[in-house]
Order: structure tokens, then C-alpha cells, then sequence
């Protein structure tokens, strides 16, 4: 039996957009002819995978649909939520409907993860498909590259999941990564009647609501919209708090590979860092008295560049009116002015400076520095600089 794969596509993504009513959430984010969801499609397109169920809402039907379309996938089911619920109602919803069998394998991506190395992720589900039972449940970890406090942590006894930290502050990270802790990348892998067999035991209440969702949903042209009545009874929950916190048939299958569910600005900066020769035209390099610029990504509402501030080179103290910007340090060892604070940072370190905040980078060392810049805001132009200080005599 091959194994179905269920798409996760509800995500509002405001991380990425605080403060804004209107943001585009994650998955359809163009990072330069490609999206998230665009990737994800294309993996489930190997040949270990049925068709693909996508789990989502109404807001996104129609960027879902085009994405289906784009991508050539012409055999479907999208299951729509009527209202947010978390992901335990969603996650059980979709291995409800009709056409799923009972032992089904079902794979649970995020429509929002970038995963690089695929052929090695494909043949770890492949390898475990035979260990899938009535009751168990596989989660995939990632080795963590670094002590991060943006993603949740588990450890592990004899590959069985003994324990789950949620997003821990950086020093727990390394006491975390240093038991062998790994990334819970929020992919799981188990069998429909896995599933339902967990909710009834953990959760009644969801089991009961969405089974009366999708028993009273309409189906129309590969859609099933479920009942609003009954799925909006179904307790708010995410399916690591429903399920996983508390069945100790949990095994974990770990991942040596390149994964980021770019989930924040700092993380967006490093992809772009890693793939720049992709993005690098000679035409968008920009000269300047402290060194130059240039940038990689033109997107909606934000913009990537890369800086090279030469040896003793500084740049104007400025402010933006329009814009806040994202900085991680590649290379070098920068002088930051932050409003009233004066600090020096190290490569794949990271900051933020907010709308407004009066800022400056001096290099005052022998080595060039370089930094990855995401400039987030409604105006994106060298025209939204007010300068107060330049050693180059730029202040009119």
C-alpha cells in the first residue's frame, strides 16, 4: 500500500508579519519562483506517495487550488476547515473521510517546511512503514545545526520519544542538544486506525465532533467542506498537546538533513545566504563610499540584500520611516549603533531594528564584513533614509 500524504495548509504565518492585519501567510510566500507549498507538492509527487490530501481553509481554497494546477496535480481531496480549530481537529478530520482505509499509512507534512536532501527523508518513511500499528505513532526529529529557541526539542530512549521540551531558551537548547535532544519538526507518520483509536482514548470530544464533521460534510469537484455545527464543538487543540503528550507508543525516526521551517526573518536570511549564487545578478550590485550592496530578493513587502561593508567603512546613522529591518552577520566582526546601545557582533549572529530606531554599522577592522538584510515594511527604497550623522557628506 503506497502512503498518503495529508498536506497541512491552514497557517496564518504572522510570525513573519507582526502587526499587520493583511500579510501573506507562509506557504505562498514567493521566495523567487518557488513557495513552500510549491516544494512540498513537489515531493509528495515520488513514487511512494497516493494522492495528496490537503487540510485547509476557505481563505486559502483558491492559492491551494492554483498551486495544484501549477504543480500538475490533478488527483486530490482538500478537506476544508470552517473555522480555526488548531491541528488535532485538522490532523483527525482529513484521516476521516470516505476513501482512506483503515491501515492506510498516512505521512502528515507541513505545507510550510523546507526540506532539502529528499531521497534520504523519502527512504526513512519507506523503511518504516512495516513498523506502523494500530496504536503507534512516528515522529521525525532533525539534528539541530545550532541551540535555537524558536523550535520545540525531544529526547529519546532506545529511538522511543521519552520526553518533549517546547521551545526552550537558548542555554536549556544546549543542555537539550547535548543529551542528543533533536528537533520535533512537527511531521508525523501513522495509520488511520492509529489515529482514531488515539482520539477516542484521548480525546472523545474531538474524536466525536469531527467524526459528525466529516459525516455531515458536502463534497463538491474533490472538496469536502465540513460541518460547521459540529467541527467548531471540536475542543481547539494542537495535536502535540492532544495526542502525542500523552500516548507512550511515540517512536522517533531522525534526520541528518537541511530543514527549516523558516519560520522567522533570521531563518529567511540563511536560506538566502546558503542559495545567494542563485539569487547573485551583476546588474543588482549597488556601489557605495563604505562598500556595497546587493540585492538577491525583490518580494511582496520585503526585500533581501546582502551588504559588504569594507575595511574602516561606515555607514550613515539613519532611520527608516517605512520599513524594520532583519540582520544576520556572515562574515566579520560589525560596530552596531541601536538607538542608545553601542555592541559588536559575531558571524550568525542576528538583529532587529525596528521601524524608527536610529541604527549604524561600522566596520572598524582589517576583515570585510558582510550581513544579510531583510528589509520588511510598505516602502523598500534608498528614498526612505534620514541620516543624521555621514562621514561622506551624504546629508543634504
Amino acid at each position: 500500500m503506497k502512503i498518503r500524504p495529508v498536506i497541512l495548509c491552514g497557517g496564518a504565518g504572522t510570525r513573519l508579519w507582526p502587526k499587520q492585519k493583511k500579510h501573506q501567510a507562509k506557504q505562498f510566500i514567493n521566495f523567487g519562483n518557488w513557495t513552500l507549498l510549491g516544494k512540498t507538492l513537489e515531493r509528495v509527487k515520488a513514487s511512494i506517495f497516493d494522492t495528496p490530501i490537503i487540510s485547509t481553509n476557505a481563505k486559502y481554497l483558491r492559492q491551494v487550488k492554483k498551486h495544484l494546477k501549477k504543480h500538475k496535480i490533478r488527483k486530490f481531496k482538500i478537506v476544508l476547515e470552517p473555522a480555526k480549530r488548531n491541528t488535532a481537529p485538522a490532523i483527525l478530520s482529513t484521516a476521516l473521510i470516505k476513501d482512506i482505509p483503515n491501515e492506510q499509512p498516512l505521512m502528515f507534512l507541513a505545507a510550510d517546511h523546507l526540506i532539502e536532501k529528499v531521497g534520504l527523508f523519502n527512504k526513512a518513511i519507506k523503511k518504516n512503514q512495516k513498523k506502523l500499528t494500530q496504536n503507534n505513532i512516528f515522529i521525525f526529529g532533525i539534528k539541530p545545526t545550532m541551540p535555537s529557541s524558536e523550535f520545540g526539542y525531544f529526547l529519546t530512549k532506545n529511538n522511543k520519544v521519552s520526553r518533549f521540551v517546547e521551545k526552550p531558551k537558548e542555554a536549556k537548547a544546549k543542555q537539550i542538544i547535548s543529551k542528543k535532544g533533536y528537533w520535533n519538526s512537527g511531521m508525523f507518520y501513522l495509520r488511520k486506525d492509529s489515529i482514531i483509536n488515539n482520539f477516542k482514548k484521548y480525546q472523545p470530544n474531538i474524536y466525536r465532533n469531527c467524526n459528525k464533521a466529516v459525516t455531515k460534510a458536502k463534497y463538491k469537484s474533490n472538496v469536502y467542506y465540513l460541518n460547521k455545527q459540529a467541527f467548531t464543538k471540536a475542543t481547539a487543540k494542537s495535536f502535540d498537546y492532544a495526542i502525542l503528550e500523552k500516548t507512550k507508543d511515540i517512536n522517533a525516526i531522525k534526520l541528518d538533513i537541511p530543514w527549516s521551517d523558516l519560520g522567522s526573518w533570521k531563518e529567511i536570511c540563511k536560506m538566502y545566504g546558503r542559495n545567494k549564487r542563485h539569487y547573485y545578478k551583476k546588474k543588482n550590485v549597488f556601489h557605495r563610499p563604505w562598500g556595497s550592496y546587493v540585492n538577491l530578493f525583490n518580494g511582496k513587502e520585503f526585500l533581501i540584500k546582502e551588504l559588504y561593508v569594507k575595511p574602516k567603512g561606515i555607514l550613515s546613522l539613519q532611520k527608516h520611516h517605512h520599513r524594520a529591518e532583519h540582520w544576520v552577520v556572515t562574515q566579520g566582526k560589525p560596530k552596531i549603533t541601536l538607538d542608545k546601545k553601542y555592541f559588536t557582533m559575531k558571524p550568525d549572529e542576528t538583529i532587529f531594528i525596528p521601524l524608527g530606531a536610529i541604527h549604524r554599522i561600522e566596520n572598524p577592522y582589517k576583515k570585510p564584513v558582510k550581513i544579510i538584510e531583510a528589509q520588511v515594511g510598505s516602502i523598500l527604497k534608498e528614498t526612505d533614509i534620514v541620516r543624521y550623522q555621514d562621514i561622506y557628506g551624504r546629508i543634504k
